[in-house]
């Protein structure tokens, strides 16, 4: 089920979208559009199979019209459902445009080599993740060859306050454009999760000064994250970072962490910078 911070977020990409095509078009067009972007949003952020009570009670629409989106959905393959045609997920057609997605974008292309070198220079995982929203997706992962690493996807979804690649690309940003996007109150998903958008936006002012940004267990526990945002746009929309066990990382191995991430994102700023 979506939860109301997940709800926010999709709701203040859409609104702006939503508002100017009431305007051009008719409303039935325009509200059916926008839940069929909600419906594959839904099932995109809830891997599985789900009954159609369980996605009615997610979406919150009429089950009837919601019957007959995902039956359109799965004849033209965005939905899948179960042999018995009772449950309902993500269709192969998404892969589709996803891989397509990566295919054509040109800083995943250019991070490529530097990626490569920041994950031999580290031995740790690193990630290339763009803004969404309120949300950071994972563009281009390298695996630590450690057997102890967090576990990591492309697609990936997370909250943008509770990582370290989401407050490297926050604190590009106004502090009024930050309390703009972020609800007063922050879901927390560890103990170490900073929950209060003031204490946050303190936090990315540290961020600025330091130029690197970190996840202290906020996210999972026992992991700890650095991040720096690649400046070819301003403000930011894409940073990397390299993710690391606490029980592997030494002062030492920290600071070869946060040169490595600088390494980088000198390396990526002039290959980017026309993008």
């Amino acid at each position: 089920m979506l939860n109301a911070y997940a709800r926010d977020s999709r709701d203040v990409r859409l609104k702006g979208s939503s508002a100017m095509s009431a305007s051009e078009a008719g409303g039935g067009q325009v509200k059916s559009a926008v839940r069929t972007v909600e419906l594959l949003e839904f099932f995109a952020g809830s891997p599985g199979m789900h009954t159609l009570a369980a996605v009615q009670e997610a979406v919150g629409y009429p089950k009837s019209s919601l019957y007959m989106l995902l039956r359109t959905l799965v004849e033209l393959g965005w939905v899948e459902t179960d042999p018995t045609g009772t449950r309902y997920g993500i269709g192969v057609r998404a892969l589709l445009v996803g891989t397509s997605y990566l295919d054509g974008d040109e800083v995943v292309t250019a991070a490529r080599a530097t990626l490569d070198l920041l994950a031999d220079d580290t031995s740790e995982t690193v990630r290339l993740a763009r803004l969404d929203g309120t949300s950071v997706v994972d563009l281009a992962t390298r695996r630590s060859p450690h057997h102890l690493r967090p576990a990591t996807r492309v697609g990936r979804r997370l909250p943008a306050h509770s990582t370290a690649l989401g407050k490297a690309l926050l604190a590009t940003r106004a502090d009024d454009e930050v309390r703009r996007m972020l609800p007063e109150t922050l879901p927390a998903f560890t103990a170490h999760t900073v929950t209060d958008r003031e204490a946050l936006i303190e936090e990315l002012a540290a961020v600025r000064a330091l130029g690197y940004a970190v996840d202290r267990e906020e996210n999972t526990l026992g992991l700890r994250c650095f991040a720096v945002a690649v400046p070819y746009r301003v403000p930011a929309r894409d940073a990397v970072s390299c993710s690391v066990p606490v029980a592997r990382l030494t002062e030492a191995h920290e600071q070869r962490i946060k040169e490595a991430l600088f390494d980088a994102r000198d390396r990526l700023t002039p290959v980017t910078r026309h993008l």
